[in-house]
């Protein structure tokens, strides 16, 4: 039998490009296989049974509760989350997660937030508790082991808080970092890496990134400055020094630093006998170059400009565990006071996945864009009207006193003359005048009638379409 004839490049094209799919494939599907998902919560059916509500400041009647929505603006309307429900109360809710550690791998703790409303001042974080918690009472007070979120408190305050427990304290994270302040949604992811390094995500772009040593004081520093160090007798920190192999020039001191003027000249009246002997005027000498001086040149026993050493702290203890959420039996929490919508709760040990979750959600954030601006086009127009309304309403009011004050001016004027006239018993010049002001009364009221009332059928007819002229 001869050698089989090769696949012809049609056929052989279609067999490379499933080749590569199925190679791409499995490398995916390991990479998925080492991977865990710890928890996470997207809140759809079902939600209710795996969270419970806080009575946390219920007694109180400050407590408020959560619905299942979408929010008032979504890029997917089927894609629900739990948004609190009443303004200035206080919310608390939890969820008891696997037990896990996150000893030897990376720890990333991830959600989404929109703020749906102006903030006076509130927060909304994402809590992880060790150790048993009471759900029924877990509240503001309940000892936690990191806190995560935005933190937005009048024009001032605009922080991304992110707070680390050691050994029963809580240390705030020492850089200032800003949050986001629109009405959109926003992720933020916290990464945290078996060396105590860490990465601050906000939809999907890093931003910050340091370490658990130097950006919290929870451990005094590695290094501190040698305070009984003092610069060496023979350090040399002279980076130029004169060229001892420069020589003077011969008669460079007898060159004087000024001259007579060469085109100075005596004045005609000029009198030696009265004015003295004439001397010409002094200008600086150009060939004087002030006093002699060597040379500079590169000190070949330059050894830099001397610093204090740094040595080892002896106050610092290292723990390899630092970064090791203890213990491992651990609780996720929602807490906030003002309107919030939370969503897509993610806590994994592989940072590619929580970026795919972002990706995958916030491919619908051009249509949430529109959609809150369409909401925010439709406010506008309600305040405008609101607004309109209640300039009318202000109007109407002060035409209602004016008539008031014509009215009791009139009445106050005819009972002073009517007054007047009967003392004086001119009773014909009293019936006259008393017609005169009853008929400019009524002229007055009258008019004023016919001018409200032709007002209030132009604001009854507006809504309806009818126009009043």
């Amino acid at each position: 039998m001869g050698e089989p004839e090769p696949l012809p490049l049609p056929l052989l094209l279609p067999l490379l490009r499933l080749l590569v799919f199925l190679t791409l494939s499995s490398l995916f599907l390991f990479h998925s296989a080492s991977s865990e998902i710890f928890f996470e919560e997207r809140f759809q059916d079902g939600w209710k049974s795996r969270w419970v509500l806080s009575d946390w400041k219920r007694s109180e009647g400050k407590a408020g509760t959560f619905k299942h929505t979408a929010g008032k603006w979504s890029g997917d309307p089927d894609d629900k989350g739990i948004q609190t429900y009443n303004d200035a109360k206080h919310y608390a809710i939890s969820a008891k997660i696997p037990e896990f550690s996150n000893k030897n791998r990376t720890l990333v703790v991830q959600y989404s937030v929109r703020f749906e409303q102006d903030i006076e001042c509130g927060g909304g974080y994402i809590k992880l508790h060790s150790g048993y918690v009471n759900q029924k009472k877990y509240g503001g007070d309940t000892p936690y082991s990191f806190m995560f979120g935005p933190d937005i408190c009048g024009t001032q305050t605009k922080k991304l808080q992110v707070i680390l427990s050691y050994q029963g304290q809580n240390y705030p994270i020492k850089k200032d970092l800003q949050c986001e302040t629109d009405k959109l949604t926003h992720f933020y992811t916290f990464v945290l890496r078996p060396d105590a390094t860490y990465s601050i995500l906000v939809d999907n772009r890093e931003r910050d990134s340091g370490s658990m040593y130097s950006d919290w004081d929870i451990f005094p520093p590695r290094k501190i400055k040698d305070v009984k160090a003092k610069k060496p007798v023979d350090w040399d920190d002279r980076e130029y020094i004169d060229n001892p192999n420069d020589v003077k020039p011969q008669g460079y001191d007898s060159i004087p630093a000024e001259i007579p003027d060469p085109k100075a000249k005596e004045p005609d009246n000029w009198d030696d006998e009265e004015d003295g002997i004439w001397k010409p005027s002094k200008i600086p000498n150009p060939a004087y170059k002030g006093p002699w001086k060597r040379k500079k040149i590169k000190n070949p026993n330059y050894k830099g400009k001397w610093k204090t050493p740094w040595i080892d702290n002896p106050e610092f203890e290292d723990d390899p565990d630092l970064y090791v959420m203890k213990p491992i039996n651990m609780w996720a929490s929602k807490y906030g006071r003002l309107v919030r919508f939370f969503d897509n709760i993610l806590i994994c040990d592989d940072p590619q996945y929580a970026k795919q979750v972002v990706e995958e959600i916030s491919a619908n954030r051009e249509i949430e864009k529109e959609a809150f601006e369409e909401a925010e086009k439709e406010r506008r127009a309600r305040e405008e009207e609101e607004a309109k309304r209640a300039r009318e309403e202000g109007e109407r009011r002060r035409n209602d006193r004016i008539v008031g004050m014509e009215i009791e001016g009139a009445t106050e004027g005819m009972i002073r003359v009517i007054t007047w006239m009967i003392t004086m018993m001119n009773y014909e010049a009293s019936r006259a005048i008393f017609t005169r002001i009853v008929l400019h009364v009524w002229k007055t009221v009258l008019f004023h009638i016919v001018r409200e009332g032709l007002y209030f059928v132009g604001r009854m007819s507006s809504p309806c379409g009818l126009l009043v002229v």
